[in-house]
């Protein structure tokens, strides 16, 4: 048979929301197929979702187990809100009484007996119902049986050829094992799916899974955090920003403060980061909320993510500046959601913002705060990487993104715990100064990757209005420390021309 001739076979849905995007479409028919993973990982919920599936699209599915009663996958089923009707499960113990001591083996090795018994109830069921699906639960009872690597790599062979000739699609379940019994059944299968449950130090259990194996078929690779919710296993697949790229203008989108405008070069523009970094109090949120506020007077949708302040506190202090947020939330023009940094894994919390952007058409999307986000992350490898990966893709969707991230210190020599201001396309500095025995705050912006800016140093205040931003503090010099000295005009503003020196007075 030449290769042109050859042509994969529609995918078969695995029934696991997430997982069919990680296997471009599901699994390729009349294959066999591996998930392993530790006890509690979600093997057994996954293997009935890829049943149900079936069932749900007219096909002929089976469960075979060897390790669970038909009574614990019915209460499991149950606690997901499941009817298994359509699924036959057919449970292969136990074989004769296997307590009366008088049915013990004592001719043959029981591995021999069991093994050739089990294998025939299992062929028997098969010809009888002539399923399209079958699970098998699990290969750990099937290597106990056959006793020795080499019987139960020719038994694992068998099923393979066997099942492959009645067009069937298998799943089998094992336990994650060491390397040299798991590789035994890894040349075998057409793909293996594992499975990890990783304990954090804080806070919930987290766990992700990885395609080791799928052959004949594209596959993103990778670790993809899911979740065993009520209603089943949740996959989130790793975000690939590249897959998102498309051609666009950074077009920028007036604040409607004129003041800010001329600092930014114009506003903030459309497919950039922008980071607000400054003290605690400096106005960093006071001031992402203007924008959300002026994206709402436009008609556009925010999503704001929360990690340090309640839904509460931010409606309080919205309130303050003038800003009726719960009006906008009703409306559906600003979303609010409180993140808790201990129950939220990466790759749920990206999806949630996946779902705000691509789902819900938000064009800003708030991140308050960065500080906040590390920390919830802190255990997890590469964090910059997987950030910079999210303002690629945010980047790509045309949408504005603000980053919130606070300094240690509140006036003079201030300190980042970790440096992302190389992420943002935007940063903007907010920063304490005293003057006149008074603590006022100062705004200022250090970098814009995307056009010219304002390179001045200007006073902002806080109102119950909004935000006001003043001229440039030319009159002052050292803002930035915190302890400014305040200078004559000439010193202010080198460009005035100073007045002519009396004759014979030196300059």
């Amino acid at each position: 048979m030449s290769s042109q001739s050859l042509t994969l076979p529609a995918p078969v849905p695995t029934g696991v929301e997430g997982l069919d995007v990680i296997l471009d479409g599901g699994l390729t028919p009349h294959r066999l197929y591996l998930i392993e993973g530790v006890p509690g990982s979600g093997k057994t919920t996954m293997a009935l979702q890829f049943l149900r599936s079936g069932a749900a699209a007219g096909e002929r599915v089976l469960y075979v187990t060897l390790s669970e009663t038909e009574r614990e996958l019915r209460e499991v089923a149950h606690a997901h809100g499941w009817s298994l009707d359509g699924i036959a499960i057919h449970e292969l113990f136990p074989v004769g009484d296997q307590l009366d001591p008088e049915s013990q083996y004592t001719m043959f090795h029981p591995s021999e007996v069991e093994l050739a018994e089990t294998t025939r109830r299992v062929l028997d069921e098969v010809e009888r119902l002539q399923p399209d699906r079958v699970v098998f639960d699990s290969l750990a009872e099937l290597r106990l049986l056959a006793g020795s690597m080499l019987r139960f790599r020719r038994q694992v062979l068998a099923l393979k050829q066997y099942f492959s000739g009645k067009g069937t699609t298998v799943l089998m379940l094992d336990e994650s094992s060491a390397s040299d019994q798991g590789l035994h059944v890894h040349t075998i299968v057409h793909g293996a799916i594992q499975l990890d449950h990783l304990m954090p130090d804080f806070g919930g259990d987290r766990r992700r899974l990885r395609i080791s194996k799928m052959r004949g078929r594209a596959f993103r690779s990778g670790y993809h955090d899911y979740k065993i919710e009520t209603g089943g296993v949740r996959v989130y697949p790793r975000l690939i920003a590249a897959h998102y790229r498309r051609s666009g203008r950074n077009d920028p989108v007036a604040s409607e403060l004129a003041e800010l405008d001329l600092l930014l070069g114009g506003g903030l523009d459309r497919g950039t980061s922008t980071l607000l970094i400054g003290a605690a109090g400096a106005g960093k949120s006071s001031l992402a909320s203007h924008f959300v506020r002026s994206a709402a007077a436009r008609g556009e949708r925010s999503a704001m993510f929360l990690f340090d302040e309640s839904q509460r506190a931010l409606v309080t202090r919205s309130r303050g500046i003038g800003f009726d947020i719960e009006a906008c939330v009703a409306e559906g023009t600003v979303d609010v959601q409180s993140i808790d940094p201990a129950e939220l894994s990466p790759g749920e919390f990206i999806h949630r913002i996946r779902n705000a952007v691509e789902v819900e058409g938000a064009k800003l999307v708030v991140l308050d705060s960065l500080n906040g986000f590390l920390n919830a992350m802190a255990e997890e490898h590469h964090v910059l990487i997987q950030l910079h990966e999210l303002l690629s893709y945010l980047a790509q969707l045309d949408i504005t993104t603000i980053l919130i991230a606070s300094q240690a210190g509140l006036i003079g020599h201030m300190q980042t715990s970790l440096d992302v201001s190389y992420l943002a396309d935007t940063v903007v500095l907010l920063r304490y100064f005293e003057s006149r025995g008074e603590v006022k705050q100062a705004i200022s912006v250090l970098k814009k990757r995307t056009g010219p800016h304002e390179r001045t140093i200007r006073e902002m205040r806080i109102t119950s209005n909004g935000l006001d931003i003043g001229e440039p503090l030319r009159n002052f010099r050292g803002v930035l420390t915190g302890v400014p000295q305040e200078v004559d005009s000439h010193e202010a503003d080198p460009m005035t021309p100073r007045a002519p020196l009396a004759p014979g007075v030196a300059g």
